[in-house]
């Protein structure tokens, strides 16, 4: 059976596995990122994956990363903010140093492929992944795989109150606490805020509709733009959907909107389904 090398690199930690054909992690490590220096963090990169999988090229048959940067069609990263790197050669330095064919794509698409392929919605025929949390990032799918595109979605320029601002400034979970003191409100975090709104606190209910209303306009150009089947969603403001999640589907009459089902692994088991993909 074929393996695949999975990495999810992330900010604060590195995660390595070795994934079979089922998609089953056979073995799996976990270490702090290397941030800061290009150099270590490439070497560090390879070394989780010698120390994990010390007889690699035996079992696997490529290596796939997911990482929280934009990444071009040949595995270079342009940076990688929350590791305070850039121009990051990460495939070609993995293929040269481990002698693997090595694939790279942004942590949101290697998402998405795990919600299209092993997600409740897979069998959607097309599916466009939405994670919003410190930012907030999309892939668009169909038939399982990734369709190309060097829109990123986040960055889409929004009106505010007279002013233009990217819409992941004004409605990600930092954009949020932005968007509340534009409004004289202050607020900690998304979590907070979804609190005071829970709890019918008046100057936060006027922020919430401002809120729904940018989230619900961004969904409905986003779905004249790709037209998909269905939006699946997902990141650290969506653990408090309970409180907005009626009022998100009631502000998009016509467009399925759903919440992403796939597990905390999917940023590994994403990588494994794209190496897979380019794999054959």
């Amino acid at each position: 059976m074929d393996k695949v090398i999975a990495l999810d690199i992330g900010g604060t930690n590195t995660r390595v596995a070795l994934i079979n054909e089922k998609y089953e992690i056979e073995k799996i490590l976990i270490k702090p990122t290397e941030v800061g220096n290009l150099d270590i963090f490439l070497d560090s990169i390879a070394s989780i994956v010698e120390e994990a999988i010390p007889d690699y090229k035996k079992q696997a048959i490529c290596i796939a990363a997911g990482v929280p940067g934009r990444v071009r069609h040949d595995g270079y990263i342009y940076a990688l903010p929350n590791v305070h790197v850039e121009h990051i050669p990460l495939a070609s330095y993995l293929e040269k140093r481990l002698g693997l064919p090595c694939y790279v794509r942004n942590d949101a698409e290697v998402a998405a492929l795990s919600e299209a392929n092993l997600g409740e919605y897979k069998n959607a025929k097309s599916l466009y992944f939405i994670t919003v949390s410190t930012g907030v990032g999309g892939a668009f799918t169909i038939g399982g795989k990734l369709v190309n595109s060097s829109y990123e979605v986040g960055h889409t320029m929004f009106p505010y109150q007279g002013e233009i601002h990217e819409f992941e400034h004004m409605a990600s979970g930092t954009g949020i606490s932005r968007l509340c003191d534009k409004n004289g409100l202050s607020v900690s975090s998304a979590k907070d805020f979804f609190a005071l709104v829970e709890n019918k606190h008046p100057e936060a209910l006027r922020v919430y509709h401002d809120w729904i209303k940018l989230m619900s306009d961004f969904i409905k150009m986003v779905n004249d733009a790709f037209s998909p089947e269905v939006f699946t969603f997902t990141g650290g403001v969506f653990k408090s959907a309970d409180v907005f999640w009626d009022d998100l589907v009631a502000a998009c009459p016509g467009i399925r909107i759903e919440k992403c089902s796939f597990s905390q692994e999917a940023g590994l088991v994403g990588a494994a389904v794209y190496g897979f993909q380019m794999a054959k």
